[in-house]
């Protein structure tokens, strides 16, 4: 199946078929996803020379893919979304296989090379949801980057509970989970044969010239978009890369740390299946606040108790928070760039949003072992490091909101 070059929006049917692809990618090769961010820390304190640095595992995996984001968008721009997805489950698949070697040999070092490199994985499945995006009219669009996401629902299942299984399968401790991810890696690589996504125009093609970068960040529309992605998706890092740590601190063990992120991670990827409804209803802008709004409560309730039922309330408002804070500004960002400026907006975007996700995650430690006397203490101030950003995002919003109906008058 050859790709031409896009012309134009495709039309629902194709659209259509390709979510379809895109879901059912998600939710096998995505199961990886909740696997790494669950054992990526326990692995990390197991092997770790000072405990501080436990979930740099999770941190190097969020570098990874903030310095793969660019090339990544711009491998897809030239070669296809199909060929980019292709090569991303081989980077999971070979990044997960040297983690497992670290793990076997009790190599620190190996275990953070193995995880720097299934960020790989990582930036290429950032890239589902805008793929979605691609062939879909306008008012498809919000729905098809919603039910791509919603796909991460059948993936919270498969990782958490396979991990479940297979984290002491074996007499290393974690080393059966990692090897289970290559096997994913491995059996999920082939659904994106079916994708039929073409090429973008190349900048120059049919009269269209892309903005530069600067010129990119300087739209009003895009700048907010990128804002509010980025602070989602960190604070649900900071928080998510800490939980494990602090459950399992605080005496519940590892089954009820599963137990509480397989909670979040459903409470991320449900409520998919109607955000991109509530958006055609009620506007992207208003789902970015509410989901701002939504991370905020999730921050109060953590810092009100470390009960296991609190955790679970926190950590599914911390879900919920993510999914509208994040479809909401994908959907906005999608809108806001022609198809030759694709992978420049969307290879921008993802690196500044891992980029700032990689310091939440390793901050995410620091906070969590060494910024209190105790674990009740540091769990407080992982949620605590919540409220600047939060500020930031939630008064970007604002100033975009009056800043268009002042343009409107």
């Amino acid at each position: 199946m050859s790709e031409a070059v896009l012309q134009a929006p495709g039309n629902t049917a194709r659209a259509r078929r390709n979510v379809a692809v895109l879901v059912t990618a998600h939710a096998i090769l995505g199961a990886q996803i909740p696997m790494l961010f669950l054992i990526g820390g326990l692995a990390g304190q197991m092997l770790a020379p000072n405990i501080c640095l436990a979930t740099l595992p999770v941190t190097m995996i969020v570098f990874g893919s903030m310095l793969s984001s660019r090339p990544v968008s711009t491998f897809m721009q030239r070669h296809g979304r199909r060929a980019g997805f292709i090569a991303g489950a081989a980077g999971g698949a070979a990044g997960a296989a040297l983690g497992a070697y670290g793990l076997f040999t009790q190599s620190f070092t190996l275990l953070l090379a193995g995880s720097f490199i299934s960020g790989f994985y990582v930036a290429t499945q950032a890239l589902y949801q805008f793929a979605a995006a691609d062939t879909a009219p306008d008012d498809f669009r919000p729905k098809a980057i919603s039910y791509v996401v919603a796909g991460g629902l059948v993936a919270a299942i498969i990782g958490t509970q396979v991990a479940k299984l297979a984290n002491f399968a074996l007499p290393t401790p974690f080393l059966g989970a990692y090897l289970t991810i290559v096997l994913i890696n491995i059996a999920g690589a082939g659904i994106f044969l079916l994708l039929d996504i073409p090429l973008p125009p190349r900048d120059g093609e049919d009269g269209g010239v892309a903005r530069n970068r600067w010129q990119l960040l300087r739209t009003p529309t895009i700048a907010v978009a990128i804002i509010c992605a980025t602070v989602s998706y960190a604070l649900m890092s900071l928080v998510m890369t800490s939980t494990p740590l602090a459950v399992v601190g605080c005496g519940y063990g590892e089954a009820a740390a599963a137990d509480v992120v397989m909670a979040h991670v459903l409470a991320m990827f449900g409520p998919a299946f109607f955000t991109g409804h509530l958006i055609n209803r009620f506007g992207a802008e208003k789902i970015v606040a509410t989901g701002l709004l939504i991370l905020s409560a999730a921050g109060a309730v953590a810092l009100s108790g470390v009960d296991l039922s609190r955790f679970f309330v926190a950590l599914i408002l911390l879900g919920v928070g993510w999914n509208f804070g994040f479809i909401g500004a994908t959907a906005m960002l999608s809108g806001a760039h022609t198809p030759e400026e694709r992978g420049r907006v969307q290879g921008m975007n993802n690196m500044i949003v891992f980029g700032v996700v990689t310091v939440a995650s390793l901050s995410s430690g620091g906070l969590m072992n060494c910024a209190g006397g105790d674990v009740v203490q540091g769990w407080a101030a992982v949620n605590l490091a919540m409220a600047p950003f939060l500020a930031l995002a939630g008064g970007a919003l604002i100033w975009l909101t009056v800043r268009g109906r002042a343009e409107a008058r």
